[in-house]
């Protein structure tokens, strides 16, 4: 039987690449003289394109399950408007799955992401990229250095900042 299968594939044309499943298909070729400096996303933005890419996002706070279901609707709708399609699967009361078919789209869907109010965090290929508004002032950790000066410590679950005055440290 296997073999009658194989006699009748033999004459067949054989399939266009993008007809072909996706760990069929051939790796993109990256060309290395349009990447910009070193950086490293670009690089790998470029090398997931035309492959699926899961994203997760989590949404700030403790949402109900409803609240999540309806804010990555909103998101996933904009996103859409934007010609970046995902498609989108909650996981979690306050997660959700973003499941790109062009990878590289995943990037220009995180930059929109983190801009959101509800947006905790957004991670790509173990990467996490903290939203914008997810860093909150731990009042109780100040207390006032060797000089005197007042140091506030902002945190975020990801990067630690000391204030002194109009410097932050990393």
């Amino acid at each position: 039987m296997e073999r009658l299968l194989d006699q009748w594939e033999e004459d067949e044309e054989p399939l266009e690449p993008d007809e072909l499943p996706e760990h069929l298909r051939p790796s993109p070729q990256v060309d290395f003289s349009k990447i910009k400096g070193s950086n490293p996303e670009e690089l790998l933005q470029m090398t997931k394109k035309g492959r699926t890419l899961m994203t997760f996002v989590t949404v700030a706070g403790t949402p109900s399950r409803e609240t999540t279901e309806d804010l990555t609707k909103l998101w996933q709708t904009s996103l859409w408007n934007n010609h970046i399609q995902a498609e989108r699967y909650v996981i979690d009361d306050n997660r959700a799955i973003f499941m790109f078919k062009d990878g590289s789209q995943a990037w220009e869907a995180k930059d929109y992401l983190i801009d959101q109010p509800e947006c905790k965090e957004v991670s790509i290929e173990n990467k996490i990229y903290p939203g914008k508004y997810s860093e909150t002032v731990c009042t109780d950790l100040q207390h006032t250095n060797s000089k005197g000066v007042l140091r506030i410590l902002l945190y975020s679950q990801y990067y630690i900042y000391f204030v002194d005055s109009l410097f932050i440290y990393n």
